[in-house]
């Protein structure tokens, strides 16, 4: 139990046969805004991007093709919506110019003037800790309600096994006390495809609570164990802009052996208000078998498990002075090998949670039926689905056409 908290994102591997998709959906008249977005020098894609509509909580984030929908409720009366990304300048276009047809947005990159100024190793590590002294200070103080699209999928070499999405009610509880996030599953559906000459099959354990639960700066003591400052040692890296802020990035790395792996990475700190606006990092896989341990919750006998690259990305976004979890990826890619068998295999599991609206009245936590547990398998609580309108005016992260091009077949396999 104490190896799931240090490290949250587990996965279980089981022998499974799995099913395909189905579904129903209400649509309600809302704005939509698609398309995708280029950097305006190079027109190359520009995918991870907050897509947001000013002073609401709306928003949705880019694909790893730079595409994205954005639906908006006319009830807001919304004039304009924003594009923001790290170290392009945030840019807003009038949602009535954008409707209708899907569009090419263009973001230019943003010039940094820096004063000549002389900072020393130490420095780095004196800002991170400041950077933590000031969680009360620069994120939300009182509970906020949140709505998130979490989408997790698991590949064998380039062939998709699983894919699962759902719309998520998060409660998200105050950053100065000591109360845990929960998260309600509000509506969701899966699809899967296993070959009849496969044995094995991964599921991941924790799904979207996983997620909630990598907020690096409301869980210190969780994730990459910035509660004991000692783990790491610190080094600037570099300068660069976010929501057209200045940002030091200062890298990190391990600075001790534990019994449990630590991290390599980079923090993103913003220099007006030293807060944390932004971290990736991935596992220390050196002691391979130290690292298997991390994730593998339950395996058959005789296999043999090696993960082999893992990449996580948490982002804020400021919004009321406050900064607030606004996605969350994960990527990890493992080789799976069995002992006296002709039997291996390259495996990726991949999720996102993308914060799509938020709001700070009536607050009320969810009912203990009601909240996902860590323990819980996130393909084993959503319904097999296929309608292609089932997402209605909900805000989710659009598939890449791999995705896509899964999803649909998925889709296809089921009818038959």
């Amino acid at each position: 139990m104490k190896n799931f908290y240090r490290n949250p994102f587990r996965f279980t591997l089981l022998i499974l046969l799995l099913t395909a998709f189905g579904a129903t959906t209400a649509q309600n008249t809302v704005f939509v805004v698609s398309g995708q977005l280029k950097d305006a020098k190079t027109g190359d894609k520009i995918s991870h991007a907050t897509i947001t509509v000013p002073n609401t909580g709306i928003g949705t984030v880019s694909n790893s093709d730079g595409e994205f929908t954005l639906k908006i409720s006319a009830a807001l009366n919304a004039e304009y919506f924003e594009i923001s990304h790290l170290s392009y300048a945030t840019t807003q276009f009038r949602i009535s110019e954008a409707t209708g047809k899907e569009k090419t947005f263009y973001l230019d990159l943003q010039p940094i003037n820096l004063n000549e100024i002389s900072i020393s190793p130490g420095d780095a590590r004196d800002i991170v800790m400041v950077a933590l002294s000031n969680i009360k200070k620069n994120y939300s103080e009182t509970p906020v309600m949140m709505t998130g699209f979490y989408r997790e999928s698991i590949r064998q070499r380039r062939d998709y096994l699983s894919i699962s999405e759902a719309v998520v009610n998060i409660h998200k509880a105050s950053y100065s006390g000591f109360q845990s996030d929960q998260v309600k599953i509000f509506k969701g559906r899966k699809g899967s495809n296993v070959k009849r000459a496969d044995t094995l099959m991964v599921q991941m354990q924790g799904g979207p609570h996983v997620s909630v639960l990598l907020d690096i700066v409301k869980n210190t003591n969780l994730s990459i164990a910035l509660d004991n400052l000692d783990n790491y040692l610190f080094e600037f890296q570099s300068v660069v802009t976010i929501d057209d802020k200045l940002n030091w990035v200062i890298a990190f790395s391990p600075n001790m052996v534990r019994e449990e792996p630590l991290y390599f990475g980079k923090l993103y700190i913003s220099q007006d208000k030293i807060a944390i606006t932004r971290a990736e990092f991935s596992l220390d896989l050196n002691d391979q078998e130290k690292a298997s341990r991390v994730f593998v919750q339950k395996k058959p006998m005789g296999l043999l498990f090696m993960p082999t690259s893992t990449s996580y990305m948490v982002t804020y976004k400021e919004q009321n002075n406050k900064y607030h979890l606004n996605y969350v990826r994960v990527e990890l890619k493992f080789r799976c090998d069995w002992k006296r068998r002709l039997f291996k295999n390259n495996y990726t599991l991949t999720s996102e949670l993308a914060i799509t609206d938020w709001r700070t009245d009536n607050i009320v936590k969810f009912t203990n039926q009601e909240v996902f547990r860590s323990n819980m398998v996130f393909t084993e609580t959503v319904n097999d689905m296929a309608d292609v309108d089932f997402w209605g005016e909900s805000n989710i992260i659009e598939p890449e056409n791999s995705i896509d091009n899964a999803i649909k077949k998925l889709s296809k396999s089921r009818k038959k």
